[in-house]
């Protein structure tokens, strides 16, 4: 979303461009991987401070169209309706997320066809997932 180089920048950007306003969230845990990704130097040579990370995540928080989801949801019950179909480790923040989205009967926009396979019943991937 905010990194000119990544791959998918200008997909995501344009996604936006055409979404935004129909009203987009961001929750403490995405908030947190924002900061930390944008200000690894191991992900980009010109990763930015985590000051400068942090601005910039206020900058986009601040999108009229913008809303914060607190973690009113536990973990496990968040992953409860995937649970068994969770069988890796890289499936589990994807899980949370999309058991957030649920919870908050949201949509979960990803890029990772992957995630597709947690949900229990494939008629729910239009209720509660967009594909990038």
């Amino acid at each position: 979303m905010a990194w000119p180089t990544h791959r998918a920048h200008e997909k995501v950007q344009e996604w936006l461009a055409r979404h935004a306003r129909e009203g987009w969230a961001t929750c403490p845990l995405t908030q947190t991987a924002f900061v930390r990704i944008l200000s690894n130097p191991a992900f980009s040579p010109n990763a930015l401070t985590p000051a400068d990370a942090l601005a910039l995540l206020r900058a986009n928080l601040g999108h009229p169209a913008h809303r914060f989801w607190p973690d009113e949801v536990s973990f496990a019950h968040a992953l409860e309706p995937f649970a068994q179909r969770v069988t890796g480790h890289q499936q589990v923040t994807d899980a949370y997320l999309l058991g957030l989205a649920m919870h908050k009967k949201g949509k979960l926009a990803t890029m990772d066809r992957a995630v597709r396979a947690l949900l229990p019943d494939k008629s729910l991937e239009g209720d509660f997932l967009i594909m990038i």
